[in-house]
C-alpha cells in the first residue's frame, strides 16, 4: 500500500477549507441580493397588493403580494432599480411610495385612514427620513394655506397684507432650508438627488430697467441658463421617478423658444450631457424623437428629421432594432423634402385642358397647394371657405387644386358646380412626375400647403380658417424685414 505524504494531506485539507469557505461567502453573498418588503396596511380590505415604479412618464409593475396573516411580501431574486416606487391596491388606489435605493430589505406599516402620517419603517432609513420631510412639508404648505386665506381677507390693509407676506416667505425658506440642511447632512442619499432635481433656478441680482421693472429677458436667460444645474442628467435612478419626464417637458415646451432651430440645438447639448449614462442616453433620445415625430405643431417635423439623422441612421441608437431604424428613416425621409423652407417638389399633372401642368412654373405670390377629393364632405366644406376668403382678400393668391379622384367627367363637373374655374386644376392621378402620395406624404383629404412667390413651404397642413392669421402675421413680418434691410 503507498502511504500519502502528511505535507501533501495537509495542501488537500486547507484547499478543501477554501473551497467550503468560497461555498458559504458565496451562499451569504446571494443572501444579500434580491429584495424583501413587507407591508401591514391596518384597515385595508385588499388581499392583494401590487408594487409599481415610474419609468419616464409612466408606471409599470414590479411585483403581486397576497395577504397572510395580515401582511403582504414583495419578495425577488433580483435588486430592483433605483427609484420611486408605489404600493398600490386591488382598485388601481395608490396606497403610497416608496424609495427604493440600497435598502431592499424592509417593512413597513401604515393605516388606511392616516396613511402619511401614521407610516413607519423598519430597517429602511431612506423611507424615514423621506417621510419624515413629506410630513414637514405637508404641515409648512399647511401654514401657507391658512395664511393665504388671512391675506384675502386684509387685501385693503397693505401693514397686514405685508407682515402675512413675510411669514410665507420665511416658511418658503424654511422649506428650503430643509432640502439644503439636508444635501449637507446625506450628501450621498437618493433623496438629496431628488432634493437637487427639483430645484429652480432663482435669479439674484435682476437688473432694473429704465421704466423701473426688472429686466425680464435677464430673468427669462439665466433661468434656461441653469434650468439643469442641479440636475443629474446621468443618474438612472431619476428615470424611475416621475421627476426627468416631467422637467424635459417644461423644457422643450415652456422653456425654450418654440423654433425648431433652437430645439434642435438644445436637444443636441442635453443628449450630449446624458451620454456617460446609456439608460439616460437612450431615454433621452426616445423621448425627444417620439415627442417630436407625434407633434402637432407646424415645423416640429424638421426637428424629427434631426433626430433620425443624429441618431438613428448613425447606429447612436444603439438598442433600436434595425427593422425599427428603416422604418423611422423612411418616415423622415418622406418628410425631408417638404419641410418648411423647402422648395416644394416638382409636380407636372394634367389640367381640365388635357395639357400638363407644373406647380413650380405657377407664378403667384402665395400659393395655395390644395388636395381634395369630390366626394369628400370635409373637403368641399374647405373648398367653400378657401373660395370665400380669396375673394375677400387683396394678396396674389392662387390655387393649385390637385383633385385625388380618377374620374376625369366627375372632377371637371366639380369644378363647374363649385365655381372654382378660375383656380389651377390638375388632376393627380395623371403625372409625369413622382406619385403626389409620396412627394407630399398626403394620406389624408383635404392636405393644404402655403408657398410663396419662390415656391419655397411656408406653411402646410392647415386649415383654411388657419391659414387666413398666419398669412396675415407672416406677411406683416415680411414688410418689417425687407423695410428695416431698406434702411
Amino acid at each position: 500500500m503507498k502511504i500519502v505524504d502528511k505535507k501533501i494531506i495537509m495542501q488537500i485539507f486547507k484547499f478543501v477549507i477554501v473551497i467550503i469557505f468560497m461555498f458559504q461567502g458565496n451562499i451569504s453573498l446571494s443572501g444579500n441580493t434580491g429584495y424583501k418588503i413587507s407591508v401591514n396596511i391596518n384597515g385595508s380590505e385588499d388581499s392583494i397588493l401590487y408594487l409599481a415604479h415610474y419609468y419616464g412618464d409612466k408606471t409599470y409593475l414590479d411585483d403581486t403580494a397576497f395577504i397572510r396573516k395580515g401582511k403582504f411580501v414583495f419578495e425577488g431574486d433580483s435588486l430592483l432599480h433605483g427609484g420611486i416606487y408605489i404600493i398600490a391596491g386591488q382598485k388601481n388606489n395608490r396606497y403610497f411610495e416608496l424609495i427604493i435605493d440600497k435598502e431592499q430589505k424592509f417593512s413597513v406599516s401604515t393605516d388606511v385612514a392616516h396613511i402619511n402620517e401614521n407610516i413607519s419603517f423598519k430597517n429602511s432609513e431612506d423611507n424615514t427620513l423621506f417621510y419624515k420631510y413629506i410630513r414637514f412639508n405637508t404641515a409648512k404648505h399647511k401654514e401657507i394655506g391658512e395664511l393665504r386665506k388671512t391675506l384675502s381677507l386684509y387685501s385693503d390693509k397693505p401693514d397686514s397684507v405685508q407682515l402675512i407676506s413675510k411669514q410665507i416667505d420665511t416658511i418658503n425658506k424654511q422649506l428650503g432650508d430643509y432640502k439644503l440642511d439636508f444635501i449637507k447632512e446625506y450628501p450621498d442619499n437618493f433623496i438629496s438627488v431628488l432634493f437637487n432635481a427639483i430645484w429652480e433656478p432663482d435669479p439674484q441680482n435682476i437688473p432694473i430697467l429704465e421704466n423701473g421693472r426688472e429686466d425680464s429677458i435677464y430673468v427669462y436667460q439665466y433661468y434656461k441658463q441653469h434650468y439643469w444645474d442641479r440636475f443629474d442628467l446621468t443618474d438612472n435612478r431619476l428615470l424611475h421617478t416621475p421627476l426627468y419626464n416631467n422637467k424635459l417637458k417644461k423644457y422643450f415646451e415652456q422653456v425654450l423658444y418654440q423654433q425648431p432651430d433652437t430645439i434642435i440645438k438644445e436637444a443636441d447639448a442635453l443628449i450630449a450631457k446624458t451620454e456617460p449614462s446609456k439608460e439616460m442616453f437612450k431615454y433621452s433620445i426616445w423621448y425627444l424623437t417620439y415627442k417630436f415625430e407625434t407633434s402637432k405643431i407646424m415645423g416640429f417635423d424638421k426637428i424629427f428629421v434631426h433626430m433620425v439623422d443624429a441618431y438613428y441612421t448613425t447606429g447612436k441608437a444603439f438598442w433600436a432594432d434595425p427593422s425599427i431604424v428603416n422604418s423611422i428613416t423612411e418616415k423622415a425621409n418622406a418628410l425631408r423634402s417638404i419641410l418648411i423652407g423647402e422648395t416644394a417638389p416638382e409636380m407636372i399633372l394634367l389640367d381640365t385642358a388635357n395639357s400638363f401642368t407644373s406647380l413650380l412654373h405657377t407664378d403667384a405670390e402665395y400659393l395655395i397647394l390644395l388636395f381634395y377629393e369630390y366626394d369628400c364632405g370635409h373637403c368641399l366644406r374647405e373648398i367653400e371657405e378657401m373660395r370665400k376668403w380669396i375673394d375677400s382678400v387683396d394678396y396674389d393668391l392662387n390655387v393649385f387644386a390637385v383633385c385625388t379622384d380618377t374620374s376625369l367627367a366627375k372632377w371637371k363637373k366639380f369644378i363647374s358646380d363649385y365655381k372654382i374655374s378660375d383656380w389651377i386644376n390638375v388632376n393627380g392621378t395623371r403625372s409625369v412626375t413622382p406619385d403626389y402620395h409620396d412627394l407630399y406624404d398626403v394620406s389624408m383629404t383635404p392636405t393644404i400647403f402655403l408657398l410663396d412667390e419662390k415656391k419655397k413651404i411656408i406653411a402646410k397642413k392647415l386649415k383654411t380658417g388657419q391659414l387666413r392669421p398666419f398669412l396675415n402675421n407672416y406677411t406683416i413680418q415680411r414688410q418689417l424685414v425687407e423695410k428695416n434691410s431698406s434702411q
